[in-house]
Order: structure tokens, then sequence, then C-alpha cells
């Protein structure tokens, strides 16, 4: 459809990811194949109706994906007002987070050295699994234990910091390889395997709860606020845009509440 290669090509002028690419494309694709009606024609009263038919069946987290491509797709593209269709706000989740044992314990659980140094490495710096397959070896400096994502969320560069163990394990599993990529040669892996990979380790370490790598990310966070981390560092490390959004921590971190001494103690 020529509507929908003229998306593609202003979501990629804009700098968006290619997953962003993917997903405003798959579902305003989905959209002109259930109007059925010529661009010139289109309003917002067809994107009330495609949106409330997906309330019967799809999570408000995908309609929500669902309204902002169509959005994106009439203000960008069609130059169409869009201002009176409502998108319903995202539920406030907490994020899942693992125990230090549970990290540990999955660390401990891989069956091989690549698949320990993924996990140790989402978990050490905090990456979201998107920045870990494109790190090349060069962003890494193994002497000052520190690495940069590059173009990462929002086209922006940061610096992340490893651990002292994680740097010298790194440095020797890459020795003698031909690499390009810090886990892969001339590729990047895909973000699947690497979600493939932490699957098959939960279930070997025994984890009942849901591991991906985003609950490593979480974990990094939380477990750094809990040792007395400075939020506005973790918010750096993260790459967040946002401070409101690192400050969701301070609603996971357990070992804090925890701590609290409780009012009617003093009463006792």
């Amino acid at each position: 459809m020529q509507e929908v290669e003229k998306l593609k090509s202003e979501l990629k002028m804009r700098g968006l990811s290619p997953m962003t690419v993917r997903n405003y494309s798959f579902f305003v694709e989905k959209f002109l194949q259930k109007t059925n009606k010529p661009a010139a024609e289109l309003n917002s009263d067809d994107a009330k109706l495609y949106l409330s038919d997906l309330f019967d069946t799809k999570s408000k987290n995908t309609i929500m994906l669902a309204a902002a491509s169509l959005r994106f797709f009439f203000t960008e593209v069609l130059k169409k007002d869009f201002a009176d269709v409502r998108i319903p706000k995202k539920d406030k989740t907490l994020p899942s987070v693992m125990t230090k044992e549970e990290v540990k314990k999955l660390i401990e659980s891989t069956d091989n050295v690549k698949s320990r140094l993924i996990i140790s490495l989402l978990y050490s710096a905090g990456l979201r699994v998107s920045e870990l397959v494109k790190l090349k070896v060069g962003e890494i400096n193994f002497e000052d234990k520190t690495g940069w994502v590059r173009s990462g969320k929002g086209a922006k560069d940061r610096l992340f910091a490893i651990s002292e163990t994680l740097s010298k394990e790194l440095k020797e599993y890459l020795t003698g390889r031909e690499n390009q990529y810090v886990f892969s040669k001339s590729e990047p892996l895909t973000t699947r395997n690497i979600q493939k990979i932490i699957a098959l380790t939960r279930k070997r370490a025994g984890i009942d709860k849901k591991v991906t790598p985003h609950t490593l990310r979480h974990s990094f966070a939380t477990h750094l606020l809990e040792q007395g981390s400075d939020i506005r560092i973790i918010h750096v490390l993260l790459g967040h845009s946002s401070l409101n959004t690192t400050q969701l921590y301070a609603h996971v971190s357990t070992d804090q509440i925890k701590k609290i001494k409780n009012p009617l103690d003093g009463l006792i």
C-alpha cells in the first residue's frame, strides 16, 4: 500500500527504531484493510470504530500502541486531525523484580559461557536487550570497566558501568575472537535469541516468576536503589528520558520498606 510506504519513510526520517516502524506499519495496514476506503476519505470516526473493535480481544497496551500508530498516521502522513480520538491510559503496574539470590541462581544455571556473560551483562549494566545485541567490542573500555550505548532509545548515547569481574571475563572471552559485536561476529544477534536463552535458563534454575531481559534491567535498578544509590544516578544509567520513569523503582524497593521502623512499635 502506498500509504504504508509513506508512513515507513516518515518514521525512518524521524529516526525511530525499526521495531517502532514495524509496529506502526502493522496497525496502520490492518486499519486500512478493515476500512477499505481511499486515504482521502478516512476520518477520525473510522479510527474510533477500528479501535473500539480491538477492546473485545486485545489488551489495553496493544490498543494504546494501535492508537499511537493511527495518531502518527493521521497527523503526520494524512495531515488530518486526530484530536477527538481518546487514547486509553496505560495501566500503572509495577515491574517484576528478581531478588539478588534469584539473579545469582539464574547466572549459575546457564549452560555455557556465552549465555552466562549475556545474562551477567544485562544485569550488571542495566541494558535493554536491543542495546545488548548491538553492543560492539570497541564500545567497551575494559580498563575503566565502562561502555557506551550508541544511539539507544531516543537516539541517545549513554555511558554504562560493568563489574570488575565481568569486565575481565568479557575480555578473556573476546581474546582470539574476530567479533565486531560483543556476542556475535558480523551481524547482531536477534533479541528473540536472547529471550529464548533467558527463558530456558529460568526453567533450569527453577525460578517460578516470569523472567525476561527487561526483568534483569528492572532488578539492576531496584538493587542499586536498595543499596543506597542516588535515584538521579540510576536515572542516567538507565537512559530514561524522564526522572518520573525512574521514580517507579522507589515503589518496587521492598528492602527499603522492610527497614522502616513501624510507628506502632514505638507505642508498645
